[in-house]
């Protein structure tokens, strides 16, 4: 059976889809933006989503919203290293640290992080030699291109697999690699829902594979919802339709409510093969 491993943990994948709970440790995240910016808030609050059911804690200290303002590795240390202090040895789930400079990713992996979630798709220089060093765990993502001509399924499959095999190159096991299709990044509105409505076919089989919907812009622009925060009911339909078409990992804000989501999904789905 294959899996999703790294430092002190291993998923096996297509038993249940897992949940990776987001804090953002940033005054300017698109959703939640200033909530968990003091390390004890972001502390409380990743030990409350573990709580909840969160299988991966995601941490991030710069924002990647559209027209975000990049912050120095000093910056973004500053802000993730007393939360990774406070959280070392408190939780029982993998934490995961969304960073594109391998600096951070080093210093956080040194910190007790165990899985590196790369928006740029690993392409910084020394980045995969980062996480290979530590034997850490990979979310490689899809940053988004200037143009589809060929179709955004098959320009991300393309990029995804390059991606992937840079990494094994490098030194990380294909065990510990996933894939993230880059929802919301270079992708409009119809792009979009074309990826997500076609995820099976973008999907590399062998690797993990995670979809991060959770109160993206488009599901806004689909449901008439302007604020990020009243999007749960269109987040939880796009998570649902990704899990069924092979999500391993959801990346969400809203833990209980997509736990409990993914489980009546799971439970579905595991009738459905006993009747087949």
């Amino acid at each position: 059976m294959a899996v999703f491993s790294g430092p002190g943990f291993s998923f096996p994948l297509g038993e249940k889809t897992y949940i990776m709970g987001i804090v953002n440790i940033t005054p300017d995240s698109f959703s939640d933006g200033g909530s968990f910016l003091d390390p004890r808030a972001a502390c409380d609050y990743a030990l409350r989503l573990e709580e909840q059911g969160a299988d991966i804690i995601d941490l991030g200290a710069e924002s990647t919203r559209p027209g975000h303002q990049g912050v120095s590795c000093q910056e973004e240390l500053a802000r993730l290293e007393p939360v990774l202090t406070r959280l070392r040895g408190r939780l029982g789930v993998p934490v995961s640290v969304d960073t594109s400079k391998p600096e951070v990713a080093q210093a956080a992996l040194a910190l007790g992080a165990a899985i590196i979630n790369d928006v740029n798709g690993f392409l910084a220089p020394g980045m995969a030699e980062a996480a290979a060093r530590h034997g850490a765990a990979a979310v490689i993502m899809h940053p988004g291109e200037p143009a589809y001509p060929h179709g955004v399924v098959r320009h991300v499959r393309k990029f995804l697999l390059a991606a992937a095999q840079a990494a094994q190159h490098a030194g990380i096991a294909k065990e510990s690699i996933c894939l993230d299709p880059g929802f919301g990044f270079g992708k409009d509105y119809e792009q979009n829902l074309e990826l997500l409505a076609d995820m099976a076919a973008a999907r590399l089989h062998g690797y993990a594979w995670l979809a991060g919907l959770s109160r993206k812009s488009f599901i806004g622009t689909a449901t008439g919802c302007e604020l990020p925060s009243d999007r749960l009911a269109g987040t939880i339909a796009a998570d649902t339709f990704a899990a069924l078409a092979g999500a391993d990992i959801l990346r969400v804000h809203d833990v209980a409510q997509a736990v409990q989501a993914a489980k009546m999904t799971d439970a579905i789905t595991a009738a459905c093969r006993k009747m087949q």
